[in-house]
């Protein structure tokens, strides 16, 4: 995916630990783990509003884009 999100980045530098970020925000361990490891598929914006409140931060000091490598199976097709 060509979305990254640096959660991980943003938190080390306001020295927040997931659990206490989780608690700030009202988000489960488990779903923060998955964004902050850059598994997840989607974000709600109420979601991201809340990370950004409990952060001092901007959406983009979180999401990143970048441009996804070429896939040379998806050129045969």
């Amino acid at each position: 995916m060509a979305i990254i999100i640096n959660l991980d980045v943003m938190m080390a530098m306001r020295k927040k630990g997931l659990t206490e970020l989780a608690g700030e925000i009202d988000i489960t361990l488990a779903n923060l783990s998955i964004l902050k490891n850059n598994k997840a598929k989607a974000i709600r914006l109420s979601t991201l509003n809340e990370i950004c409140k409990a952060l001092n931060c901007q959406p983009g000091d979180i999401l990143q884009y970048v441009e996804d490598e070429e896939n040379p199976e998806s050129e045969q097709e």
